[in-house]
């Protein structure tokens, strides 16, 4: 929940300049609050960054006061949407049976959905978080087209703590899910704590094909740098 229009025209004017235009094969997409949707995809158009909303509803419309749909993403022209991340678990009441229904609703409507998965401190402390991670995909992928996902591993005590998953467990949980698709050419991420210090690491593991990028995206500079690591 970050950024005024004003402030996300000017991060866009900014940012845009930051990327190497010689990494096209690297997919960007900026997941904004709702409000800034409409002038961000002003400013993106035309360029290789696509975008991306933070959340949606599962139904198409109806008396759901503050919420918002698919299709109304899709006329903004966003492609992809976040669904499941742990700030919306913890803090508004977020199911894998609500998830379920919201990567339904993005896939009925065209929208690629991220799924975030992961676990607590607690959870990985108590040697749950294989057996957590897997429950929240059984759940959240029931009926879903695996060829239109992404999924993101964001261990929910590295996020925003600065306390990052090594990058080798990162990579072995990352297997893990891998494993657990019927697709296995699924782009799978690594979220938490992601930074341009350890952006080079985290790409270097070969199970994670990308990041999603929480605080370190706030800056223009920090995040170009994060989009432009270097192959190991």
């Amino acid at each position: 929940m970050y950024k005024t229009q004003a402030q996300a025209r000017e991060f866009c004017q900014r940012f845009l300049p930051c990327l190497d235009l010689n990494t096209p094969e690297r997919g960007v997409v900026l997941c904004v609050p709702f409000t800034d949707l409409a002038v961000v995809s002003q400013h993106l158009h035309g360029s290789r960054v696509l975008l991306g909303a933070q959340n949606l509803h599962w139904a198409e419309g109806g008396a759901f006061t503050g919420e918002i749909s698919a299709p109304m993403l899709v006329e903004l022209g966003v492609r992809y949407v976040i669904v499941g991340h742990s700030e919306r678990r913890q803090y508004f009441g977020e199911t894998d049976q609500t998830v379920n229904g919201r990567l339904r609703a993005a896939q009925a409507s065209g929208l690629t959905p991220i799924l975030c998965v992961g676990e607590t401190k607690d959870q990985r402390d108590q040697g749950e978080a294989e057996a957590v991670i897997l429950h929240q995909l059984e759940v959240a992928l029931e009926g879903i087209d695996q060829n239109n996902l992404v999924v993101a591993y964001e261990p929910i005590w590295a996020i925003g703590t600065g306390d990052t998953c090594e990058a080798v467990e990162a990579n072995r949980v990352v297997a893990l899910i891998r494993r657990q698709l019927a697709n296995q050419q699924v782009c799978i991420q690594y979220g938490g704590s992601v930074k341009p210090d350890n952006i080079d690491e985290i790409m270097g593991q070969p199970e994670i094909n990308g990041v999603l990028v929480g605080g370190a995206s706030l800056e223009p500079e920090s995040f170009g740098r994060i989009i432009n690591y270097l192959h190991r």
